[in-house]
């Protein structure tokens, strides 16, 4: 799956909002493991003076764009989150972009193996550039408490979200790993680390 020509091992994490991917990415990461996060990449292909910025300027109007320039994320949300329409002309315009930078970013990568963090990995078709595929799975019901106490926003928001992404049935039948993230930090951390000598025993085997 992974991109031709690359010999390092590339593991793609995902899961719903909510699901502890941060977390688990956090741990790998106090590990000595280089992690791309496709999100800190969607903030970076949209920054001030960007194309990109350009265009979604241009389609949704300047109301979306801060005083300082900066692109208003939480409102460009709420706005194509309500219309599939709008969402998928974003995605058209963003996941080439964001899949070049990720692609970049692996490329630079020194760790024994390294982690692809998306929450749309499968959806977006960014599972095609790893070789293993870790799910980070929890209820719905933990997934809105979490969201809600993290980003402060309304059931219905989160449900939206929730809605765009795949559900954990789907996500499961694509998944190579499993970490059921619906205990306490310290089984999730006990997992994750056992996942990661897994994976550095992978990594040796690879030429």
């Amino acid at each position: 799956m992974a991109q031709q020509g690359s010999q390092k091992l590339i593991i793609g994490i995902t899961g719903g909002i909510g699901s502890g991917k941060t977390t688990v990415t956090d741990i790998l990461a106090q590990q000595g493991i280089d992690i791309i996060d496709a999100d800190v990449v969607a903030r970076l292909v949209v920054e001030p003076g960007t194309d990109a910025l350009k265009q979604i300027s241009q389609h949704f109007g300047n109301e979306l764009i801060r005083p300082d320039g900066t692109l208003d994320r939480a409102a460009l949300r709420a706005k194509v989150f309500a219309d599939t329409h709008e969402r998928q002309w974003l995605e058209a315009l963003l996941h080439p972009k964001i899949r070049q930078e990720i692609q970049q970013q692996l490329k630079q990568s020194t760790s024994p193996y390294c982690v692809l963090s998306s929450p749309l990995l499968l959806e977006s078709g960014q599972h095609t550039l790893v070789d293993k595929v870790l799910l980070v799975d929890t209820s719905e019901d933990l997934q809105l408490s979490r969201t809600q106490q993290r980003d402060d926003t309304s059931v219905e928001a989160v449900t939206a979200i929730m809605a765009a992404q795949w559900s954990r049935a789907k996500r499961r039948e694509h998944a190579d790993f499993v970490i059921l993230n619906d205990s306490s930090l310290e089984a999730l951390k006990s997992t994750v680390l056992e996942i990661h000598h897994q994976l550095l025993a992978l990594s040796a085997k690879r030429p």
